[in-house]
């Protein structure tokens, strides 16, 4: 039926002058009405960007088309923009600031500008106000890189409104009929390897010319028939060393040692607490199904005028909870969330230790699921999360300093929609990742490979959250997935991994859930680098359309330049630690650091002891022995005697029988190491020294059979005079 009533319908008492003023206004209120704006009609303007989701990568990818003069729309399946920058992650994560450039350092340059203006510091003075250390970048530097979600939506809202960004609220992808196969969803329309529009349960049609997936999930391009993955990858897929199943990686955010896993203690015929996998945890380094652990990222304060007080909700299940409580008896203490200083006596709470915020196992099924299951899987961590507050504040086996510590927080009356003070935003930490004309992968991270097509810099820990609870061997409840292996330096991230393969679509472009394994997702996935990535996408987008060409085949180079004039960060070259770094360039003969090194393992990096070359050295964690080694190949380019040098860092922790094998043709020489020995004063130690013709020298460390820590850090090869 329609909603206008029809003329003939009309009563006919009535004049034409009151009929039209009645038409008129019902026109006018259904147009206003969110009914009528979902009431199945067609968008009949063909943008030059759709792009779908309102994350804070979305919305900078729209203020980017708008600033190069085309049109965009954004559209959102909920009622608020941001995704998670304004759902709760007031704390950014990002490792080194500096390499964040365009409109993302934009945004917390006007965060800081925000909180110069006394009027938004309602419940405390920014004096009062004590970061934990992540304010400001640098002296001088105007960015502000903690906040309040209230504070990102009025920065993200004041984007949208000085461009007339067109942003559309509560319309989600008609997600129908897509099927891993590759079968295209009813949703979406392709023609000839392009999309030319989208339709959402509403019934309404989006056209355009590009399209841009900035959901968490990959809606789009799954919906599309584009390939992509769940999961973790098997170490063998991409010759990684930290995907698939990593229990000997777990050391962090793990459970006590001895926590009973069984309903009954002691008695496995009484069945697994909730939780618990059955069936994990997996042979290590193969690919599973399982999916890092969700989350809120709460927004809590004490300040007893704006603080809701934590409530027991009605679904409460105390199972859940039973191997939290058995954890504090194993030794567990002190406040097992991370609780940073937000502005405004508020906190942006995320997860700690080996029982907390995340709710582990229970969200493998979300990023294939329906609209409707999605939202009860989100119901269950909101219920848990409330559950898990309310039983760290009240009950009796949690030590009593730790109930004193969480009954002053609550959640924030001030923040959310929702009555309760909780958001509607999960940590949707990873979900569908896209398999594009790239991947980014491990190497990637650690230097072995380099994106020649730069759009933005990555800069964080390789970083895992745990993704299944298992009984290990000893009958022990244990958590698994948990990887966090950093120490190298800002990375780029290449172009082709925002796109999809050139066979399967041409005009969509994917800055959030992008092509990308399992452990280098974990160091991209953070906010400012999706607003980086949704920047570069929109910035493509547009050169694409102005020059007639597909994503595929457009210019880099004028992309590139592009990019930089809009002050986007694509390179870096880091200073050196005075006093603790050695300059590779000023050392004589031929040198290889450790970022240049064929590696298994290795992967701890460390910074405290000089001196090392380059940025940092790289240690094997004192364990796997036997499973780790690194090889330096050299290249003597003119025949000669030479002295084959190693670097390290000496301390008592140390190897003192680190084995090294220097291979040239047919010679195989093996010498030990004492690394608790310090080097000479430049830092180095001679090997062996030898008449070697033109061609390959390789040196291999292992750390087979031996008794501290191995250190690799740099090979030199040096012509003797």
């Amino acid at each position: 039926m329609p909603l206008i009533p029809k003329p003939g319908r009309i009563l006919k008492k009535r004049s034409i002058f009151s009929v039209g003023i009645t038409l008129t206004l019902l026109a006018l209120m259904m147009l206003a009405s969110p009914a009528y704006a979902n009431e199945n009609r067609s968008d009949t303007e063909v943008y030059d960007v759709v792009i779908y989701g309102g994350t804070a990568a979305g919305v900078v990818a729209a203020v980017q088309v708008e600033r190069m003069g085309g049109s965009a729309i954004v559209i959102e399946p909920s009622s608020r923009i941001g995704g998670l920058t304004t759902g709760g992650l007031g704390q950014t994560d990002i490792g080194n600031k500096a390499a964040i450039g365009g409109i993302s350092r934009e945004f917390y340059e006007r965060i800081s500008q925000y909180y110069q203006k006394p009027e938004n510091w309602k419940w405390q003075t920014a004096e009062q106000y004590k970061s934990g250390g992540q304010s400001r970048t640098a002296e001088g530097e105007a960015t502000m890189w903690t906040f309040e979600p209230s504070a990102a939506l009025h920065v993200l809202q004041g984007f949208v409104d000085e461009h007339n960004v067109k942003v559309v609220y509560n319309e989600r992808l008609d997600r129908t009929g897509s099927r891993r196969s590759g079968q295209v969803g009813a949703g979406v329309e392709i023609v000839d390897g392009k999309i030319k529009s989208i339709r959402c349960v509403s019934g309404n049609v989006y056209r355009g010319r590009m399209f841009i997936d900035a959901t968490y999930e990959g809606d789009l391009f799954a919906t599309a028939g584009i390939s992509y993955t769940v999961g973790r990858e098997a170490n063998a897929t991409y010759g990684e060393t930290l995907s698939g199943v990593q229990t000997a990686n777990a050391r962090h955010h793990q459970l006590m040692p001895g926590v009973d896993p069984y309903v009954r203690k002691g008695d496995p015929e009484s069945g697994l607490l909730p939780g618990i996998d059955p069936t994990g945890p997996g042979e290590e380094g193969s690919a599973d199904h399982r999916v890092q652990a969700y989350c809120f990222r709460v927004c809590l304060t004490d300040h007893p005028e704006n603080r809701i007080p934590f409530f027991k909700p009605e679904d409460y299940d105390p199972s859940l909870y039973e191997l939290m409580l058995r954890n504090f008896e194993a030794g567990q203490s002190g406040f097992p969330v991370i609780n940073s200083a937000m502005p405004n006596r508020k906190t942006d709470t995320n997860n700690r230790t080996g029982f907390s915020t995340d709710f582990i196992g229970q969200n493998y099924d979300y990023p294939e699921a329906t609209d409707e299951e999605r939202e009860q899987i989100i119901q269950r961590h909101r219920v848990y999360q409330q559950g898990l507050f309310w039983t760290m504040a009240n009950h009796p086996r949690v030590p009593e300093a730790t109930r004193k510590i969480v009954s002053r927080w609550g959640t924030c009356k001030d923040e959310f929609e929702r009555e309760d003070g909780w958001q509607q935003q999960l940590y949707i930490r990873e979900a569908r990742r896209l398999i594009g004309a790239e991947v980014m992968t491990q190497h990637h991270c650690q230097g072995r490979k380099v994106a020649e097509d730069a759009v933005g810099m990555a800069a964080y820990t390789m970083d895992s959250h745990n993704v299944q609870r298992y009984v290990d061997e000893n009958g022990h409840a244990r958590n698994e997935g948990d990887v966090q292996v950093g120490g190298f330096p800002p990375y780029p991230i290449s172009y082709r991994s925002l796109l999809p393969k050139s066979d399967e679509c041409t005009n969509l472009l994917v800055p959030v859930s992008l092509s990308a394994s399992h452990m280098a997702f974990g160091s991209i996935r953070m906010e400012p680098v999706f607003m980086v990535l949704g920047q570069s996408s929109a910035t493509a987008a547009i050169q694409a359309i102005r020059d007639k060409q597909s994503l595929h085949e457009i210019n880099y180079e004028k992309l590139r330049e592009q990019l930089i004039l809009d002050k986007q960060v694509l390179d870096w070259t880091p200073a050196l630690r005075p006093g603790y770094s050695i300059d590779p360039e000023k050392l004589s003969g031929v040198v290889l650091d450790d970022v240049s090194a064929e590696r298994t393992g290795f992967n701890g990096a460390g910074y405290t002891v000089p001196k090392f070359v380059g940025h940092n050295y790289r240690h094997d964690g004192d364990a796997d022995k036997g499973q780790q080694h690194a090889t330096f190949a050299l290249a003597v380019k003119e025949p000669g005697r030479y002295a084959v040098r190693m670097s390290y860092t000496a301390n008592p922790n140390r190897a003192s029988n680190v084995p090294v094998t220097i291979h040239c043709g047919e010679k195989t020489q093996t010498v030990q190491v004492n690394q608790r020995k310090r080097p000479g004063d430049d830092g180095f130690v001679t090997l062996a020294e030898d008449e070697f013709p033109s061609g390959n020298v390789t040196v291999t460390i292992r750390n087979e059979g031996t008794d501290g820590y191995v250190i690799i850090d740099a090979v030199q090869l040096q012509p003797i005079q």
